[in-house]
């Protein structure tokens, strides 16, 4: 019996590890790949903006790992719930760990961003678009307004040439430092879906900043009911036979709670919620308050289903 109870106790450990080392190897591509990616794409924007404005790489870097930090803990999440379900583990054991590792990834990314963003920035010199007549426009369609930069990107406001489908050629020699020019026409065919969760993901990961610059307190009680929340939501993960089913609903779920993020997090939702609390409540623990609820919510229905379907099982 004492055998018994000691192998056990070793496959317990063992299942533990097995889930502790997933979610960090998870984490750690997660966040690797969608800095790299997100760079990238920064990398782009950047070029696009005339006059250019010269950025660091350390500065480029710092902002697509916070972005990346934002997004790597919804999808470290989801995944990881996902494992757990798929792997039959006890969620009184296994819920907690991920509660707990994924705060503590968080809190210790953002202490090293943090760290990092105190660095001065070493400046660089902007790239380099074109020279001489370089057109800028919305569109490669040549039916469109395009703008002819007759000194190129050494003086983008300096003279120009205006094109406007059906209408003669007009000439600028000089343009006002408040004149927004068009950008570069690099092809932007990205669907709006993608586009709303990147914005929504830069805006949680934004939140994060403030957070964890008005103290350690406000940054764990945001992110850690937060992520209470999102790991309540693992019934959405078993709400189906199927796998793929339940992985997609569970992802709709995520993305819903990302946008109920940044829809209560805008100036005007925080009036309202200090308004309804009559200043009885700051409206920054407003917000975490309503994730723990919420969350609580989910958990007590999740119970109740389980604890239905268990004495379904026994009056069987």
């Amino acid at each position: 019996m004492h055998g018994c109870k000691c192998r056990d106790n070793l496959k317990s450990v063992m299942k533990f590890a097995k889930l502790v080392l997933f979610f960090s190897i998870n984490f750690l591509i997660i966040f690797a790949l969608m800095t790299c990616f997100r760079f990238l794409s920064l990398r782009i924007e950047w070029a696009k903006i005339l006059p250019v404005r010269p950025e660091s790489t350390l500065t480029l870097m710092l902002t697509a790992a916070h972005w990346a930090l934002s997004l790597a803990l919804f999808c470290s999440i989801l995944i990881a719930i996902n494992y757990v379900v798929r792997r039959s583990y006890n969620a009184i054991i296994a819920i907690p760990s991920i509660i707990f590792l994924t705060l503590a990834f968080t809190f210790c990314f953002s202490f090293v961003l943090n760290q990092w963003s105190s660095v001065p920035p070493a400046r660089v010199q902007g790239i380099s678009l074109g020279g001489k007549g370089l057109i800028l426009s919305n569109s490669l369609n040549r039916n469109v307004t395009a703008v002819v930069l007759l000194e190129g990107t050494d003086n983008p406001l300096g003279p120009r040439v205006t094109s406007i489908p059906g209408q003669p050629l007009i000439l600028h020699e000089t343009t006002s430092a408040n004149f927004s020019l068009p950008p570069v026409p690099f092809g932007d065919d990205t669907p709006w879906f993608l586009k709303s969760i990147s914005i929504d993901v830069r805006l949680n990961a934004e939140m994060f900043q403030r957070k964890y610059s008005e103290g350690i307190l406000s940054f764990l009680l945001y992110s850690g009911s937060l992520i209470f929340m999102l790991c309540s939501l693992g019934f959405a993960v078993k709400f189906s036979v199927w796998p793929l089913a339940n992985l997609f609903i569970a992802t709709l779920a995520f993305r819903g709670i990302l946008a109920f993020n940044t829809f209560f997090n805008t100036p005007e939702m925080q009036e309202i919620l200090d308004s309804f609390w009559n200043k009885m409540l700051p409206a920054s623990v407003a917000l975490p308050l309503l994730f723990i609820c919420f969350g609580i919510l989910i958990n007590m229905y999740s119970f109740l289903v389980y604890a239905s379907k268990r004495r379904d099982d026994d009056d069987l």
